[in-house]
């Protein structure tokens, strides 16, 4: 399981509930916000800050409406669904935008924690919840476009039963290696491999995760051979890459951020277009001369199929205000993670191209998990 270096504080309006098979209980967690270090960046390098720009006018108007033809909405707590158990990215914006939420409409916003089956659980449970506005789901990407392609079946179709809401953040993949590892930067490590084929290994949350496929990709892109070992989470692969047992992971930032400033682990380039905030001086997988490398998980809050265009637009609106607000979105560049927003449309629109996109990924990994 992902842990990010989350420091505890209490909310007001925010709930979690922790649903286990196993124990039928509800327990309430706080809203974990992460550290504060690190300035905004400026509008000008947001890539989507037109699109940002647009939908905030747009839903000036739309919230209007939608508020005249949704009478009394919310008029209950609404639940979040999140696709992973406490702790990690996933979580985290769960419990950001519970919060936002709560304040931006006047009512409780419960988190819903349920994992399992790679989220496939979470949004079996959404897809198949009354279509008014009081179940939502927030996957990391992944999710809802590599599911597809990686079982032969599911109870349910990811690009039909849930409809786009809001893309919330995204979160590039940084290549990650032991402090020891006698390399200094991306070239040097491929030349590494490029020496050892077939001998060099790379850690990931388990088989048809981003991590896994992401380094796949890596893998074929820079034509090297390197042995795949799945683990059960993201946490166990950090513990084996720290230790040298393993030479490679790909993954967000907030997991590995303390361990890159301690030294036990480096980072030898961002899978984005331009450098992170929170790591200026790791270079993107392109300045490392490896281009075309760009892996970012986004994450994104869907609804089920058949909610109202004006509940959707709603939520939309009200959650670009939560993540415009500047002690958020600092939180959020602090830790590696880049806020996104954007109208229902453009997140529509991304949600088909990174399915089209992440299918030839797959196909090409031959990764199934039937």
């Amino acid at each position: 399981m992902d842990r990010s270096p989350l420091v505890t504080h209490a909310t007001r309006g925010v709930r979690e509930v922790q649903r286990d098979d196993r124990e039928p209980s509800l327990t309430r967690k706080p809203v974990l916000p992460l550290p504060e270090n690190h300035s905004p960046r400026a509008m000008k390098d947001d890539p989507i800050g037109s699109i940002r720009l647009a939908a905030l006018f747009a839903g000036a108007l739309i919230v209007g409406t939608a508020l005249a033809q949704s009478p009394g909405y919310p008029a209950r707590p609404i639940r979040l669904v999140a696709g992973t158990a406490p702790g990690g990215i996933t979580d985290y914006l769960a419990r950001m935008s519970a919060e936002g939420l709560a304040i931006q409409l006047g009512a409780q916003v419960v988190v819903e924690n349920k994992a399992g089956a790679t989220g496939n659980l979470a949004i079996e449970h959404v897809a198949k919840s009354a279509p008014d506005g009081y179940t939502l789901l927030l996957v990391a990407g992944g999710n809802v476009v590599i599911t597809p392609f990686l079982y032969g079946s599911l109870p349910f179709d990811p690009l039909r039963d849930i409809v786009p809401v809001f893309n919330v953040a995204g979160a590039p993949q940084l290549l990650v290696v032991p402090g020891a590892l006698p390399v200094n930067d991306l070239r040097e490590f491929i030349a590494l491999v490029k020496a050892h084929p077939g001998k060099m290994n790379y850690a990931s949350a388990g088989p048809g995760s981003t991590t896994h496929l992401a380094a796949d990709h890596f893998a074929r892109l820079a034509g090297v051979q390197m042995v795949h070992v799945p683990y059960k989470g993201t946490g166990p692969a950090l513990t084996d890459l720290v230790a040298g047992r393993v030479q490679m992971l790909s993954v967000g930032l907030s997991p590995v951020q303390a361990h890159l400033k301690s030294g036990a682990l480096k980072a030898l380039a961002a899978a984005s277009k331009s450098r992170l905030a929170a790591l200026p001086q790791v270079p993107t997988s392109a300045e490392a001369g490896l281009p075309g490398y760009e892996m970012t998980t986004w994450f994104g809050i869907f609804a089920p199929k058949g909610t109202s265009p004006e509940i959707v637009h709603l939520l939309n609106a009200r959650m670009q205000a939560v993540i415009d607000e500047p002690k958020t979105k600092k939180r959020l560049l602090d830790s590696g993670i880049e806020p996104i927003g954007g109208s229902v449309q453009a997140f529509a629109e991304l949600v088909r191209s990174d399915t089209r996109a992440w299918e030839r990924v797959v196909r090409a990994s031959g990764v199934k998990l039937d």
